[in-house]
């Protein structure tokens, strides 16, 4: 940002409340090739989970917070084991 070039590396995600829905976001999905709901869309509380072969990179959360955070933990500690020394 602002010309540093510096890398990026924490888990993306974002949250939003608009009138009485609840929806966050955490990972980043360019492409997908499989989805998984948890619950019911329909009475807005569910989770989405995005896979792309086989691997989660993504999920979106309606009216689900608490999840929405451990799944950011989630991405957070694989980051972390992907950029230790082996």
């Amino acid at each position: 940002m602002l010309g540093k070039r510096e890398r990026f590396d924490c888990v993306p995600f974002f949250w939003t409340e608009q009138y009485d829905l609840s929806l966050a976001y955490v990972g980043h999905a360019e492409g997908w090739d499989e989805t998984e709901i948890d619950g019911n869309l329909a009475e807005n509380d569910c989770t989405v989970t995005y896979r792309r072969g086989g691997e989660k990179v993504a999920a979106a959360f309606i009216h689900r917070d608490l999840a929405g955070v451990r799944a950011e933990l989630e991405f957070e500690r694989a980051m972390a084991d992907r950029t230790l020394p082996t």
